[in-house]
């Protein structure tokens, strides 16, 4: 099984290289790496360029992240799909084969994981960890979702289903994810491991405009999908509470 790993940069020289590490590091070889890049005037495509791991680069002009994502979504030839974001990077060396793993014992058609949010200068200190906890759809109206960077999907069904909704600038990774998740035709697991380590400082996050407006793309996502409301909404936000704890 080839799992191709989709990594979206722009003038990411600061964290760009533990990220490529991270994918070169991997004891699973059969990957596809590909590199989407909005046209970076730093040192990111010259960082690039010294991994052999990376499969695929392109850059030019794009709209936004989800444009990039999109794209190389488009690019990819692996059975399977997942995203490394440029200030992410992979928890240890076995994370792809365990995937892969996973995917061949239960015959998956989506599987997430659990993620750590570190500190940005200090990516040993853990500032908040995500246990996503067994799927069900009726979690998915509670407020319930998987951290996106742990969201490994056939390709087949991005095919079948679409890619990213590039009329959400912030919430178009939910949206996307309630839309397969709402899919009762497919199987779902849960691999029960830290698979992504992310440094604290993302664009939903960074002020209270980006807050506000990520809370109305949350609610627009799920009455897109028919999945929850208001309530829902604000059960999404309280379960990131326990998190920091």
């Amino acid at each position: 099984m080839k799992i191709s790993i989709i990594t979206a940069t722009f003038n990411s020289e600061k964290t760009i290289c533990s990220t490529l590490q991270s994918v070169d590091n991997q004891t699973y070889k059969n990957i596809e790496h590909i590199v989407i890049d909005g046209k970076s005037t730093d040192k990111t495509l010259e960082i690039v360029a010294k991994f052999s791991s990376v499969s695929k680069v392109i850059s030019e002009k794009d709209s936004g992240v989800y444009f990039a994502l999109n794209k190389g979504i488009k690019k990819a030839s692996g059975d399977v799909i997942g995203f490394l974001h440029a200030d992410d990077f992979f928890a240890n060396d076995l994370i792809l084969e365990k995937i892969a793993e996973k995917f061949k014992d239960t015959n998956a058609d989506i599987l997430y994981a659990d993620l750590d949010y570190v500190a940005f200068e200090n990516q040993k200190k853990i500032i908040r960890h995500w246990k996503s906890g067994d799927f069900s759809f009726k979690k998915l109206k509670k407020g319930w979702m998987p951290p996106h960077p742990t969201f490994y999907v056939k390709k087949s069904i991005y095919d079948r289903l679409g890619y990213f909704d590039t009329s959400f600038s912030i919430a178009a990774d939910y949206d996307l994810m309630l839309r397969f998740l709402s899919d009762k035709t497919l199987k779902v697991v849960y691999l029960p491991e830290v698979t992504v380590k992310m440094r604290v400082g993302g664009i939903s996050n960074r002020n209270l405009k980006n807050i506000l407006q990520k809370s109305r793309e949350d609610l627009r996502a799920m009455k897109k999908n028919h999945v929850g409301n208001f309530f829902t909404l604000i059960m999404k936000n309280l379960q990131k509470i326990p998190q920091f704890f």
